[in-house]
């Protein structure tokens, strides 16, 4: 036994390399209505074959280094890691493997892949891995909820804090080797404010919501949250926590709206005209969800209308956001290319998620952060 983990009796000795953290409470194993998905049998030793990729789009390709590899071979000397670091090494050796870890497992491999039962995301987003293939077959797919909350959090709180004091403005007047100090106290939609005694909208109360909220309540700030079924009781620090009916009163409520929500059917485009046309003239609007969650075409007319403040993005329609969008001029927006989550300890956290999971997998228990194939993300 080990930080609540019990350790198969072959490899229960301590590890210096890797620590486990107590695992969640046990989620049922839900797979599309109407099938059971895949559990885990043992099949003996070498019998599990575990494909390990890292490419997160055409920009970010991470190899999957010896020392994770030696880490994970040393923990589970019965199971076989193979790192796939191009498409031909992935397509070949997905032929045989049992699970996958990474960012992606491509759609058109699940076809070739017969013996896969269970994808390991090392992100929050699973849009690439939810593949009507993996839905038929039901198998398994857990993400990484959680592994990035803290980054994202601190991104989210930076872009806040930046409007707050319009350092934005104050970047810009820089670059131009400007001193004009009435420039940055009027700011490009308020004039220069205290975070403390502010209202913060939280849309979507998964681990990266719950972190925004706690540590804008810290700060001094007023948190109210928007959840699909909302609680009897609103869990501290929310001030309440409404469902998609309270949507309306929640964004002209709000000086800070911030989007945490998964990409969903029900949440594509749940910001647009409209809902931005009800937001207050002094409120700024905080992306770190999805693209896909916003009318962008929406958000750049209200920008230029002066419907709102002002956007911090970290996400878009299109990654990478195109030269050609209207976003990187306006000087009421906060543009970073989809780095909210970075962290020099992504990785680790993300491997530590997978260890848990693989010792569960192993002894047939139920996975942390397993996805609901109709819901699209863990159910809680």
């Amino acid at each position: 036994m080990r930080d609540g983990v019990r350790l198969p009796q072959a490899h229960a000795q301590p590890d210096r390399a890797l620590q486990i953290a107590a695992p969640a409470a046990d989620q049922g194993q839900l797979g599309r209505r109407g099938r059971r998905p895949l559990r885990y049998r043992p099949r003996g030793p070498a019998a599990v074959k575990v494909l390990l990729n890292f490419h997160l789009g055409l920009d970010v390709r991470i190899a999957v280094s010896e020392g994770t590899l030696a880490t994970l071979r040393d923990r589970f000397p019965e199971v076989t890691f193979v790192g796939a670091d191009d498409a031909e090494a992935l397509a070949r050796e997905a032929a045989d493997a049992e699970v996958f870890y990474g960012f992606c497992f491509p759609p058109e491999l699940v076809a070739k892949a017969p013996r896969l039962r269970w994808i390991q995301s090392a992100s929050a987003g699973i849009e690439g891995n939810l593949s009507p293939p993996v839905v038929e077959r039901g198998i398994l797919l857990t993400n990484g909820a959680g592994i990035a909350s803290t980054g994202i959090a601190e991104h989210v709180l930076g872009v806040m804090l930046a409007f707050c004091r319009n350092l934005h403005v104050a970047a810009r007047l820089q670059r131009e080797g400007r001193w004009d100090r009435p420039a940055v106290m009027a700011g490009t939609g308020t004039a220069v404010r205290e975070f403390r005694g502010s209202r913060v909208a939280v849309l979507g109360l998964g681990p990266i919501g719950a972190t925004v909220a706690a540590d804008s309540a810290a700060l001094g700030a007023t948190v109210r949250g928007l959840r699909r079924h909302p609680p009897a009781k609103p869990p501290a620090p929310y001030e309440a926590v409404v469902g998609p009916d309270g949507l309306q009163d929640l964004l002209g409520w709000a000086h800070f709206v911030v989007l945490a929500v998964p990409h969903t059917a029900q949440t594509e485009r749940m910001i647009g005209a409209r809902e931005m046309s009800l937001m207050r003239p002094d409120a700024v609007l905080v992306n770190v969800a999805r693209g896909s969650v916003v009318d962008e075409a929406a958000l750049v007319d209200a920008l230029h209308r002066g419907l709102i403040a002002g956007a911090g993005l970290d996400v878009f329609e299109e990654e990478p956001l195109p030269a050609s969008s209207p976003l990187w001029a306006l000087p009421n927006v906060i543009l970073t290319p989809h780095v909210s989550g970075a962290t020099p300890r992504y990785l680790e956290r993300a491997l530590d998620l997978f260890v848990e999971n693989l010792v569960r997998y192993l002894e047939g228990k139920p996975l942390r952060n397993l996805v609901d194939h109709a819901l699209g993300y863990p159910k809680n």
